[in-house]
């Protein structure tokens, strides 16, 4: 019998609502679920992806997931991990860090053999590159297997990845696919394996109700999922339907209702009544002592804008939706990473764009020699980028991580 804890989406660094308390509470819920797992003396803890909330967390953030995994390693516990879309980076992975220090797995192709369950892991793959997948793991020889991967899969809502494609597909015969990237939890059996998210450790977005936590999943002569919850920081969530002539009082009343002290509040309006301003409401729910307070009036939003479904509550979340939707490449996701969601200062924006053109550049010149001369047009875009080096003291080195013995560090991957 093999038990582990399938965990996943942590998002630590994500500073929501730019606070620091929900910064911290990202971490504190990935530590809360490893010392769980070190208490239940888990065979494993397996991290299906997303890790951390974007690619170049800040150091704060990476020394304290460090000392979450040595707290896990110190258990004799081993973290089996894979590389979600808000982490991954374009050549060595963070993940990679902490395998190098003896703290982590990073699942590929090759089984990883825990107790007697093969695991097996496939990094998040763009759209774009999905049918070029050949699903080809080698074999192995233990009682059970299962796939650990990232992505929206159908037959969840909003899946945009078949999981019955892989399954069927697959050289390997799954009992098991142990998911991450869909933030609500859920499981559903497809092709005669048991298809399942984790969810989130902490809510990160306004949408997110339910209770958050992780699956423990154990294989056995069948597999057995269940699901146990953390303990987050309160969201209290309060939906105001007014009616004729109601207003801010009205609202202010229902937020009173309830116990605010360090909470975040969100705070939904619809129906009638008349004009409530947002920030009165939000300065009584923070004088009240939540933390941070959010309101969001439907009534204001006409009918065409209601159809893209935008919650300003979390503006950033629904930007970044609506750009994993548009299918871009994984070199235009890396430019508007830059601009709109990296730690690279304002004014440095400019030359980080135009390195990351340079680069992509300099990668087509390397295959247009394999295979002969540049052509015309090729030698024209290149004379068009300015070939002065600019140091724009704000870039995260990408190289390849690995010190002259091999081993990486953190000053190489910052």
């Amino acid at each position: 019998m093999t038990r582990v804890i399938h965990t996943g989406d942590t998002h630590v660094g994500y500073q929501q609502y730019n606070v620091p308390d929900r910064r911290d509470d990202f971490l504190d819920a990935f530590r809360q679920v490893v010392r769980d797992a070190i208490a239940d003396d888990a065979d494993a803890v397996v991290h299906a992806g997303d890790l951390f909330h974007d690619r170049r967390p800040a150091l704060a953030d990476i020394m304290g997931t460090l000392s979450v995994l040595e707290e896990l390693s110190e258990a004799g516990i081993p973290f089996l991990a894979i590389v979600g879309n808000h982490e991954a980076k374009r050549d060595a992975q963070w993940l990679d860090l902490y395998e190098s220090l003896g703290l982590a797995t990073r699942l590929d192709d090759e089984p990883t053999v825990i107790g007697d369950t093969a695991f097996y892991g496939l990094d998040f793959v763009p759209r774009s590159q999905r049918d070029d997948l050949d699903y080809d793991f080698a074999p192995h020889d233990a009682d059970s297997a299962a796939l650990v991967t990232h992505g929206l899969f159908q037959p969840f809502d909003y899946g945009d990845w078949d999981a019955a494609e892989i399954l069927t597909e697959s050289s390997v015969a799954f009992d098991a696919m142990l998911l991450g990237d869909n933030h609500d939890p859920g499981k559903q059996q497809v092709e005669d394996a048991w298809v399942t998210y984790c969810g989130s450790t902490e809510r990160a977005s306004a949408s997110e109700r339910e209770d958050r936590g992780y699956n423990i999943v154990t294989f056995d002569d069948e597999v057995r999922i269940t699901r146990r919850g953390l303990d987050t920081r309160e969201f209290v969530f309060v939906d105001v339907d007014l009616g004729p002539e109601e207003g801010v009082e009205r609202v202010r009343s229902r937020v009173g209702q309830h116990d605010l002290e360090d909470a975040v509040v969100i705070v939904s309006i619809s129906g009638d009544g008349d004009p409530v301003t947002p920030a009165s409401v939000e300065s009584f729910a923070l004088d009240r002592g939540a933390l941070v307070a959010r309101v969001t009036d439907h009534r204001e939003i006409t009918a065409e804008e209601q159809e893209t479904e935008i919650s300003f509550a979390d503006p950033d979340d629904a930007v970044t939706e609506r750009v994993r939707d548009l299918g871009l490449s994984e070199a235009a996701h890396d430019i508007d990473e830059t601009i709109r969601a990296s730690k690279v200062a304002d004014a440095n924006v400019k030359d980080e764009v135009e390195r990351h053109v340079r680069e992509l550049l300099s990668e087509d010149a390397l295959a247009a020699d394999a295979d002969g001369p540049p052509s015309a047009d090729d030698t024209e875009a290149t004379a068009n980028i300015d070939t002065d080096e600019t140091d724009s003291g704000a870039a995260v080195n990408e190289a390849d991580g690995t010190d002259d013995d091999g081993q990486a560090s953190v000053e190489e991957f910052l």
